[in-house]
């Protein structure tokens, strides 16, 4: 399993923002939500759109497709409304400090 590697820190991400950032030659949104950092694959399984270019709803959880509006859990990934049906990939988040770190999962 790769390694935490450190992407941002915390002043680079308000609360309910988004950052695209490329990690390992993968691009992934880094979420600030509700006082927490997600990171997710930057992709809506629908049809590719961007997720960091959507808004984020720190009210349930989600971060929507800019395309047609298909949203996605901030923690887990996963589908929340159609038109996706499909899970993004979550990647593991720490923070240390005002440091933040990724680890990426498959």
């Amino acid at each position: 399993m790769p390694d935490f590697m450190p992407v941002a820190q915390t002043s680079d991400l308000p609360e309910g923002s988004s950052l695209l950032l490329e990690v390992d030659e993968r691009l992934i949104v880094l979420i600030h939500a509700a006082g927490h950092f997600y990171a997710l694959d930057d992709i809506c399984t629908h049809d590719g759109g961007p997720l960091s270019d959507g808004p984020i709803d720190a009210t349930d959880g989600t971060i929507a497709c800019p395309r047609h509006g298909a949203k996605f859990d901030v923690k887990t990934g996963a589908a929340a409304t159609m038109p996706a049906t499909k899970p993004t990939v979550a990647h593991e988040v720490k923070v240390e400090g005002d440091q933040i770190f990724v680890r990426l999962n498959d």
